[in-house]
């Protein structure tokens, strides 16, 4: 017996909980963007549109013609560290919000391009030899880590300008999150297989039963419109932050590896890939970050939560995961829809996006444990942990007093923690061990 509804139905729902996922992963950031480039409502709502839109378009093209693995592309946990850490540091040099964004601009389209020639030149596949067990381990690890933060504030209904906590919103959220983690672990059949639309489908309706949402004036918004190119201005291209994109290409592969690494793991039960998939994701992802550019966006990345997401839900199949892509795409272009769907509350999509990150970290944590701890390993870990983990714990504005490229760099613990892992490893090398 079958433990999902079969064709038609089956699809539209496994459609639909990919859509919902997507769509939580997207909300959240260009909201924390908006709130760091002070922008207006409108520019946030513009953003959001785009967002959708980006998501959409680099999700399908990857799943298709990339890395070909149902992993959705979404804005980067890294990116968001890079725009904050940028929106400080250009502060500092008298430059507005806007002229930021469009260096921005530039250094996505940058970092797009090394991407580009890693795939196109095959060179992508030929650092696999460092993205090791422990390496990927480690990344996934930083990662959930990093942006664990991002999604606790929103659970707790934590803003920019208020640091308390919202008991009601907190309160909402931490139920979302024990739902979906429980309709995961002991939900059967289809209970568990949409665990994360169920989860937040209830979450907002207690959410507006109890708390209630203050809606936006959306009367301003056209029933139809197409995202807008270049809404920040035209990219502003220096000097300064072409080593900081060539840095950022190289850590993004080990980005697609995890990610190729912990989907595949979840489709086929144990880890793999082709050097072909990952040249065609490398490749890809350049592209997908020229899209992201040009259409004046967050930074798109294969999402490793994806594979937290298919454990949770149990959904292997790519069909659904690109019609959903593709509703994204539709959505887009209905500014009411999206300012819609946009109010899914906050605390409510943080808290479903939680719950798969559980399952991402304790595949980081597998990955790590798949080889002997012993001395070697601990010690590269623990450093780097320390360091890396210790970076995000201190404020961007404590680097202002260093040069642009060394700031960007080193206010970023999930970039320096990787950076130190990958570079012990093949310094210290096991026969060190021996006695």
């Amino acid at each position: 017996m079958s433990e999902r509804p079969n064709s038609r139905t089956g699809t539209a729902l496994e459609t639909s909980q990919w859509f919902v996922f997507l769509l939580a992963s997207a909300v959240a950031l260009p909201i924390v963007i908006g709130s760091i480039f002070n922008l207006n409502f409108a520019e946030v709502a513009g953003l959001m549109q785009r967002t959708f839109f980006v998501v959409g378009v680099t999700s399908f093209l990857q799943g298709m013609f990339g890395h070909r693995l149902p992993i959705m592309e979404g804005p980067a946990g890294l990116w968001i560290s890079i725009f904050a850490v940028m929106a400080y540091s250009g502060a500092e040099a008298g430059k507005s919000y806007m002229e930021t964004l469009q260096t921005l601009q530039a250094a996505m389209l940058w970092t797009g391009g090394f991407l580009l020639l890693f795939g196109v030149f095959r060179l992508a596949h030929r650092v696999l030899f460092v993205f090791t067990p422990l390496v990927t381990g480690a990344f996934l690890f930083l990662l959930t880590v990093q942006l664990s933060g991002t999604f606790l504030r929103g659970m707790l209904g934590i803003q920019q300008e208020v640091e308390s906590i919202h008991l009601g919103p907190a309160a909402v959220a931490f139920l979302t999150f024990l739902l979906v983690l429980g309709l995961s672990i002991f939900g059967k059949g289809w209970l568990r297989s949409y665990a994360v639309l169920l989860g937040i489908g209830a979450g907002w309706l207690v959410y507006e039963a109890i708390i209630g949402t203050s809606q936006k004036d959306t009367g301003n918004l056209g029933a139809f419109s197409v995202p807008e190119w270049l809404a920040w201005g035209p990219p502003v291209f220096e000097w300064n932050v072409i080593p900081l994109a060539f840095i950022t290409a190289v850590i993004l592969l080990s980005n697609i590896v995890a990610s190729v690494v912990a989907v595949s793991h979840s489709i086929y039960g144990k880890p793999t890939f082709t050097y072909n998939q990952i040249n065609q994701g490398s490749s890809f992802l350049g592209v997908t970050h020229g899209v992201s550019a040009m259409f004046s966006s967050i930074a798109n990345v294969p999402l490793a939560s994806s594979s937290g997401f298919i454990n949770l839900t149990g959904q292997k199949r790519k069909r659904p995961f690109l019609y959903a892509s593709m509703i994204m795409v539709v959505i887009a272009f209905f500014p009411p829809l999206v300012a819609f769907i946009s109010g899914i509350p906050s605390p409510v999509a943080n808290a479903a996006l939680l719950a798969t990150f559980v399952q991402l970290m304790g595949l980081g944590l597998s990955n790590i444990a798949s080889e002997n701890l012993d001395e070697r390993r601990l010690t590269i870990l623990c450093v780097s942990f320390l360091l890396g983990i210790g970076l995000m714990f201190l404020p961007s504005e404590v680097f202002q007093g260093l040069p642009g490229i060394v700031q960007n760099l080193m206010s970023n613990g999930l970039l320096v923690g990787t950076v130190l892992v990958i570079f012990m490893e093949q310094l210290w090398k096991e026969s060190n061990q021996s006695s």
